[in-house]
């Protein structure tokens, strides 16, 4: 093997280890209320974010507006386990990746717990030597939505993606 075929091989495993860092950061920051560590994740300027019911948004502002708005709170106890990354780098700038995702909810304040599962379809772009989320849509596969009364467990919706509220 010649060296340059052998350090273009290293560089697409290098960038392949940035980008699960990267992700692995987004999601301890989001377990973690750090919306200034969530929005490092993302590239700035336009960026195309779709996590469903949750709202599509054209800027990592606005995504972590909404994050701070809703997810900031003592009372919701989260998390998030990305795996089964399948990445792929498309040139020295640009790759792709699907992530799934595990993530679980406790609403200490209403008293409700929220299982769901689904996976992540990833952009990324390098910019100034550093990997960067540049879009990402979040697909929901299942959703278990619990109600913990003072008489039990209530199942308030178990099946593919709840639905919206009217």
């Amino acid at each position: 093997m010649q060296s340059s075929e052998m350090e273009q091989r290293l560089g697409r495993l290098e960038a392949i280890e940035e980008i699960r860092q990267l992700k692995a950061r987004y999601f301890f920051c989001s377990d973690r209320k750090d919306p200034a560590g969530m929005r490092a994740c993302f590239v700035d300027g336009p960026v195309l974010i779709d996590y469903g019911a949750l709202g599509c948004f054209d800027t990592a502002d606005a995504v972590v507006k909404i994050f701070e708005d809703i997810g900031c709170h003592p009372h919701m106890v989260e998390m998030h386990h990305g795996v089964n990354p399948l990445i792929e780098i498309d040139d020295d700038t640009h790759a792709h990746g699907n992530w799934s995702l595990q993530y679980f909810l406790i609403n200490t304040q209403t008293r409700g717990v929220t299982q769901l599962g689904g996976y992540y379809e990833d952009q990324y772009a390098k910019v100034d030597g550093r990997w960067k989320i540049s879009a990402t849509r979040f697909v929901v596969s299942s959703t278990l939505a619990l109600s913990l009364g003072e008489s039990g467990i209530t199942t308030l919706f178990a099946g593919r993606a709840a639905p919206l509220p009217q």
